[in-house]
């Protein structure tokens, strides 16, 4: 009998590896493969893409000022709810564009300034796709009342300015009041979020109980807006009543604008009112500071459409103001100036206006947010109870004007020495105008800002021009397309290796189910 002979050095054969182990390694690769694929295409999908920003230019011709706002938005979501940015804003030297009424020619050239800074703002390729606007409002609603002819002109002079910019010029004109409160309104609902949900937060905003869009109040120098979404739609002032279709829902608001009810006018008011009682040229102003002084000439006062129905003949020529400082007797007089006692309606505000009952949170913005900020009575962070914001406004009057002025040095005096009157009016706007009380007091919030924007209407005038508001709420996938294509490879790669696993662990190969011989 042979006896094998084994090589020198050999001590066996390898083993040869399980195909469990081989299936397991084939596995191990692929998935190896598709996890750096699916990390190469998510790298790729979220590489930044070049900036596709457009831009919008609102001028704000108020009664004492004009603002110019620079927006910008990104291109592919311009139909979106809450994109669009202020990225810049420009004071106007000088009046509002109504003051240049004996100077009509030199409206449009005081906006020059303002027009070049938005010019380097915006690149250069893109200013003549940039629309610019321009509303005028309570300024110029009061001069065309009282002067058509220079209003007019006044205009004239304003378009030919913008025209003559690098801009695309969509038009200036004259606002309503009403449209003044629905823009307004408009803004601070887009900048908050209020207009479009969708997924989780769409069902949690359907599930809250108070008033998914909040009021806005807006204070100028000239008039005042209130707009709300009522909680009941009452047919007793349908001129009050606006209608809009915004992302696919009805909203219907009420909205009323009160000319000659803007700080600026209503001081004038009230001193024409203490007027009608003056035997002298002396007036003792319990609504400006004890040792502060003015002198004003009397036509001046009476020459406008908010004070000449009281104008009449006076034995003298001009007003000599002495400051007083005494809160409540300020709020007295302020009050004369709002006429509760005719009322045609369920509920009115003052002078026979109707007004529903007040519903939901409200933001307070322009002239309240900038007399209440001044006041330190605007922090959200800690909300001031209405009794402390009396009283504070109570103790700033108190104050004599040379210890004022001494603390304020940097404000301009004109705006200073009123402040005290600004405070007391507001109030009396807010409670005896439109009857908010201790109760419902910490639903209005006083905005300066909301993110990056002014709370203001002129977001909501361009949003409205330029039609990016929808009127449908747009029909929009669950997943981007990129989320929806990763995904699916993802899912298919694991089905598929699930499968060659099963299929290889259920059926073995033939050669591995035969015995050994």
């Amino acid at each position: 009998m042979e006896i094998p002979v084994l090589t020198a050095g050999v001590t066996g054969t390898k083993p040869k590896m399980s195909w469990t182990r081989k299936i397991l390694l084939i596995l191990g690769f692929l998935s190896t493969l598709a996890a750096i694929a699916l990390i190469a295409v998510a790298v790729t999908q979220n590489k930044p893409l070049p900036k596709n920003v457009k831009y919008g230019i609102v001028l704000d011709a108020g009664s004492s000022h004009t603002n110019l706002y620079v927006y910008e938005w990104p291109a592919e979501k311009e139909n979106n709810t809450g994109v669009v940015q202020q990225v810049e804003v420009c004071k106007v030297e000088g009046p509002g564009i109504s003051g240049y009424s004996h100077a009509t020619e030199k409206a449009g050239p005081s906006l020059a300034q303002c027009l070049r800074q938005a010019e380097e703002v915006i690149p250069s390729k893109q200013h003549q796709e940039t629309p610019i606007y321009l509303g005028a409002t309570a300024g110029m609603r009061l001069l065309s009342l009282e002067n058509k002819s220079a209003a007019d002109k006044v205009m004239s002079s304003v378009e030919k300015t913008l025209c003559s910019a690098p801009f695309s010029f969509q038009g200036a004109r004259i606002i309503s009041g009403q449209e003044e409160g629905a823009y307004g309104w408009i803004t601070i609902n887009y900048l908050l979020g209020n207009f479009k949900q969708s997924g989780w937060t769409k069902l949690l905003h359907s599930l809250k109980s108070i008033s998914e869009t909040s009021g806005a109040l807006d204070l100028g120098g000239a008039s005042t807006q209130i707009t709300f979404v009522p909680n009941e739609v009452y047919s007793e002032s349908p001129e009050n009543l606006l209608y809009f279709r915004l992302y696919g829902k009805d909203y219907i608001v009420y909205t009323h604008s009160f000319l000659c009810y803007g700080k600026d006018q209503a001081l004038q008011q009230k001193l024409a009112r203490d007027l009608q009682t003056m035997e002298n040229s002396s007036l003792l102003d319990p609504c400006f500071h004890q040792g502060y002084q003015r002198t004003i000439n009397i036509s001046e006062l009476f020459k406008n459409p908010c004070t000449s129905a009281k104008k009449k003949q006076f034995p003298f020529s001009q007003l000599y103001i002495q400051g007083e400082g005494d809160y409540q007797k300020c709020r007295r007089s302020i009050q004369k100036l709002f006429n509760k006692t005719n009322c045609p309606y369920s509920s009115c505000s003052f002078n026979g206006i109707y007004l529903p009952p007040l519903q939901g949170d409200f933001g307070a913005f322009s002239a309240f947010y900038f007399v209440m900020n001044f006041l330190n009575l605007s922090s959200e962070q800690s909300p001031v109870p209405l009794d402390k914001v009396a009283s504070t406004i109570e103790s700033f009057c108190a104050r004599p004007w040379h210890e004022v002025k001494t603390a304020y040095h940097q404000i301009k005096e004109k705006y200073l020495s009123e402040y005290c009157f600004s405070g007391a009016y507001i109030l009396s706007l807010l409670e005896n105008g439109y009857e908010f009380t201790e109760k419902n007091w910490h639903r209005i919030h006083f905005l300066g800002k909301i993110g990056s924007s002014d709370a203001g209407w002129t977001l909501g005038y361009m949003l409205n021009l330029t039609n990016m508001i929808s009127a449908e709420d747009p029909a929009m996938p669950p997943l981007s397309h990129g989320s929806y294509v990763g995904l699916m490879v993802l899912c298919s790669l694991v089905l598929v290796s699930v499968l060659l696993f099963a299929w290889l662990l259920f059926h073995k190969p033939k050669c591995l189910q035969k015995g050994i011989v």
